[in-house]
């Protein structure tokens, strides 16, 4: 190896960052600095908003406000049951979707025939907003927990399908021949090519959709319920007490955060080779 040769009297300029640059990824602690500082400046813009008198009370509650209201909640009206039934509602639903959503899609993504069948009527009701149903629902199921859980399956079971089917049906056409190749049949190639290949994308397909559900369990919550966040809010808005109305926007915010966050962890366990 050549010894490297300096040009008497050039001089090697330092070597100088580089700024951001589109797709650069950013260390682990860097994201959680600046998630976090993202919070802090909007929860100060907000304190300095009301604090400083700019916006009245009616309005918008202060943060100090807000967090006096939330501990009375708990403290004296039972916001603990509140959201255990919002939560059980969301899951419910998202799960009875799942449950009938995931195995149509992988069967339209594999099958063409079956695709052309539901996919008009399924792509119909896409577009039809959960809400929309919720008079045909008290109707048919009354005002009970049936009727909000079949809001949050109407506003998921059609999302799921569609996302399920286009992930199935991406499948990479070499492996599906070179299963062909060796041997495999119709039902192998969908149990041993598609399904293992379009796991972790119906994984991330379920995550995203359930915080679709959150969306939807309020609007089931907001007409005929006596329990609930979304009932909670209801109650807020009739006595103009925006502290707990932040307050319940704002729990269900932090839940819906750590059950992205699980269900990412969860999948990155269950397909860590994915990444590979």
């Amino acid at each position: 190896m050549k010894p490297s040769v300096q040009v008497p009297g050039s001089v090697i300029a330092p070597r100088r960052r580089r700024p951001v640059a589109p797709l650069e990824p950013v260390s682990p602690r860097a994201r959680w600095l600046l998630g976090v500082g993202f919070f802090v400046l909007f929860v100060a813009l907000w304190a300095a908003a009301t604090l400083g008198g700019f916006v009245k009370p009616t309005f918008l509650a202060s943060p100090v406000t807000m967090v006096k209201e939330g501990w009375l909640l708990f403290a004296e009206y039972n916001f603990v049951h509140d959201i255990g039934m919002t939560v059980w509602r969301v899951f419910g639903g998202f799960v009875l979707a799942s449950v009938i959503a995931v195995p149509l899609g992988i069967a339209m993504g594999a099958w063409k025939p079956v695709e052309a069948f539901f996919e008009p009527f399924v792509s119909f009701c896409r577009y039809l907003p959960a809400s929309a149903f919720i008079p045909l629902l008290i109707l048919w199921a009354g005002i009970g927990e049936a009727q909000k859980l079949l809001v949050i399956f109407i506003g998921s079971v059609f999302q799921i399908i569609l996302m399920v089917a286009v992930i199935v049906g991406g499948a990479r056409k070499d492996l599906v021949e070179a299963a062909y190749t060796l041997g495999a049949n119709g039902s192998g190639i969908v149990k041993r090519v598609l399904i293992p290949g379009a796991a972790p994308g119906i994984a991330e397909t379920l995550r995203l959709v359930l915080g679709w559900a959150w969306t939807y369990v309020i609007v089931a919550e907001l007409i005929g319920s006596s329990s609930g966040i979304g009932h909670m809010i209801t109650d807020s808005q009739a006595l103009l007490n925006t502290g707990q109305i932040i307050f319940g926007i704002i729990v269900i915010g932090i839940i819906g955060l750590v059950s992205d966050f699980a269900f990412k962890a969860l999948n990155r366990r269950l397909f860590a080779w994915s990444t590979i």
